[in-house]
């Protein structure tokens, strides 16, 4: 009799687990500018990086077409080398052509001045949290850049399920699977605002929060970083 309660309450939780949940194993492709800026002084360089991944998420290596909307104001070589060369606002864009011939983009518009003052900040990055199950989960969020690790904010508006079992927090770029998401650890608060500290991660080298049922392996929930 107590084996068959146990096994009833495991279906039970692996069924609320799931509830409506609809998962779809791939996502678009992208290209994403790791480190775009609001400006740069006449005379100085930057060099632009970009990140593609594929329709499961995970980075590949494509050769990235660098473009700038205004070549006289700040002129950008196929490598990503960005010189400014006279005040004015430029968009800066990167493409990946896809073997269908249709091409992925990122783009930022920057200022080209005659002097710069660096902002310290590095960047900031919000969304959010939304439920993918018949569990409570919701909330606002904010990822900002501390030197080379960053810190995410989960906003006082945050409420998750007490009952939910194993929850764990993935960043990740398909936010329909762990496979390739960094574990961020399991979650412990389940009202208001608190805060992670991950170390190594730039701001742009994620773009969802993953909420997973971990004893179960399915997804509970996710949050777009805008």
């Amino acid at each position: 009799m107590i084996r068959i309660f146990i096994s009833l309450l495991a279906l039970s939780l692996l069924s609320s687990c799931i509830g409506d949940d609809i998962v779809f194993d791939s996502v678009p492709e992208s290209v994403r500018i790791l480190n775009p800026v609001d400006s740069i002084a006449v005379g100085d360089t930057l060099q632009l990086a970009a990140r593609y991944t594929n329709n499961i998420g995970q980075e590949e290596t494509r050769p990235i077409i660098w473009k700038s909307s205004v070549p006289a104001l700040l002129a950008i070589d196929e490598d990503g080398l960005a010189v400014g060369l006279a005040p004015g606002d430029v968009t800066v864009a990167a493409e990946v052509v896809l073997a269908n011939q249709t091409t992925v983009m990122d783009a930022f518009t920057i200022v080209v001045a005659e002097q710069v003052i660096v902002d310290p900040g590095g960047g900031e990055r919000s969304g959010s949290i939304r439920s993918t199950s018949s569990y409570l989960l919701q909330g606002d969020f904010t990822v900002k850049q501390d030197g080379s690790d960053i810190i995410l904010e989960i906003a006082d508006n945050y409420r998750a399920s007490t009952s939910l079992p194993g929850l764990y927090l993935y960043l990740t770029n398909n936010p329909t699977t762990v496979n390739n998401a960094l574990e961020v650890g399991k979650v412990a608060v389940f009202d208001g605002a608190h805060s992670y500290h991950i170390s190594g991660v730039g701001i742009n080298d994620y773009d969802y929060l993953l909420y997973w049922c971990k004893p179960f392996s399915v997804k509970v929930g996710d949050g777009e970083m805008q």
